[in-house]
């Protein structure tokens, strides 16, 4: 049956429900209408958040341009602004957390859908891991301070010592860097990653399991080869998801990033993100062309966000139509 002729049986099955009862046809084009209504209302508040940033942020495009994206002066008392090593922190940022969180989220949400370990444990171990999500940033950036770095700051000492050839790892540390906020970012993400992937990991029917293993596969061969194919549309989901909360991250990042507004391709080196030049500047900003700077950067964080959302709808289309 083509999609016309299913559109038309079902205009005339809604046609015969509602026809008796014409209560029910009210109620629901009533429905209807109310559901629109939330839908128009949610893009028109997405449309006059962006119209309000845009307009505050309108003193810095004016005055900069374009070259705010590609400038690396950051200086309050000559009025000078540039974005670079605020945009260049935030992706470096996430993308390293990303790195980090993307295998350890997956095994968790392997390890907790599939039967390795007793209900007894499993269970239990899944809440933990969802408790993380609950814990404020502002205290996850406490323990980065005096729990984190101490712990980090050998294996940075290591890193310098045998791997400084590397440009990622040539300068010497000194506590708060890029990597420690790569590693915080990677602890919050964590729960959004693995929670999400582990719903979408439990949603597979078991006949694709039992089926692979009867036709001899093992169990790691079913994971790898079928399961995980399966739910790659879901798992791409959970990790785009996931680099949004990474971006827009705020209080944790400033307390171990080092705010440093500077571009240096170590890890090792203190840096600076959107987040945190937002968070740190916005309440003692008085001039007008440092509150459209600020803004400015805002509205950046906006449209990275927004790209990100939109490769993310792409991607998992795309996988989609590739498991169908």
């Amino acid at each position: 049956m083509t999609n016309p002729d299913r559109a038309k049986q079902y205009l005339e099955v809604e046609h015969n429900l509602f026809q008796a009862d014409p209560k029910n046809l009210l109620l629901e084009q009533g429905f209807t209408w109310l559901v629109r209504i939330f839908a128009f209302s949610t893009a028109g508040l997405l449309l006059w958040l962006s119209w309000i940033i845009f307009q505050d942020a309108e003193p810095a495009i004016a005055q900069f341009g374009s070259d705010f994206l590609l400038s690396q002066n950051w200086n309050v008392g000559e009025l000078s602004f540039g974005a670079a090593p605020f945009i260049y922190g935030t992706v470096v940022s996430s993308t390293l957390a990303l790195l980090i969180a993307v295998p350890i989220g997956l095994a968790v949400a392997i390890v907790t859908s599939e039967n390795f370990l007793p209900v007894w444990v499993r269970s239990p171990l899944a809440t933990l891991v969802e408790l993380i999500a609950a814990i404020p940033s502002v205290i996850v950036g406490l323990w980065g301070i005096y729990v984190m770095i101490p712990v980090l700051q050998p294996l940075q000492l290591w890193l310098y010592k045998h791997l400084a050839w590397i440009p990622l790892f040539s300068t010497e540390p000194s506590g708060p860097s890029m990597l420690a906020a790569g590693v915080i970012l990677a602890i919050v993400i964590l729960p959004t990653i693995s929670v999400i992937s582990r719903d979408v990991l439990l949603a597979i029917p078991l006949e694709l399991r039992n089926a692979s293993m009867s036709l001899g596969a093992t169990r790691w061969e079913t994971i790898f080869k079928i399961i995980l194919p399966a739910s790659a549309s879901g798992i791409v989901g959970a990790t785009i998801l996931a680099l949004g909360r990474a971006l827009g991250e705020t209080m944790a990042v400033t307390m171990v990033i080092g705010n440093s507004a500077g571009i240096n391709i170590s890890l090792l080196e203190p840096a600076y993100s959107i987040t945190s030049v937002l968070a740190n500047e916005f309440a003692e900003a008085l001039e007008k062309l440092h509150i459209g700077a600020l803004m400015y950067l805002a509205l950046i964080l906006f449209v990275i966000t927004l790209i990100v959302n939109l490769i993310a709808v792409l991607m998992v289309n795309i996988f989609t139509k590739k498991i169908n």
